[in-house]
């Protein structure tokens, strides 16, 4: 799957999604990262690369996503165990070529 990762998305969890065979990008090599960038320009920053987003701002990506075309977003919650989230999202977007218009969720389990 080809990602675009938002700024608070751990680099940790970034290089395990790599490992696992993942194109990510990120903010930061976007030359996006600390410039106040709003939430609607990296979304459709994200677009314009055919990335789907990475981001740990699940209120307001789902929301967002709700009103406006995306090339797909997966909303994860926050967890110290980076592997974990990585295969965690991983297995959300197994067997799926195309995430356009789509918001998954990728859940800490309890």
């Amino acid at each position: 799957m080809k990602f675009y990762a938002n700024e608070n998305f751990p680099r940790p969890v970034i290089e395990e999604l790599r490992a696992l065979g993942h194109d990510v990008s990120t903010s930061l090599e976007a030359g996006n990262a600390n410039r106040g960038v709003t939430d609607d320009d990296v979304l459709s920053y994200a677009r314009t690369q055919a990335r789907c987003l990475l981001t740990l701002n699940r209120l307001d990506f789902i929301r967002l996503a709700a009103r406006v075309e995306h090339a797909g977003v997966v909303v994860c919650t926050r967890d110290a165990d980076h592997r974990a989230l990585a295969l965690r999202v991983h297995d959300a977007v197994a067997g799926r070529e195309d995430v356009a218009g789509a918001v998954i969720r990728v859940n800490r389990p309890a």
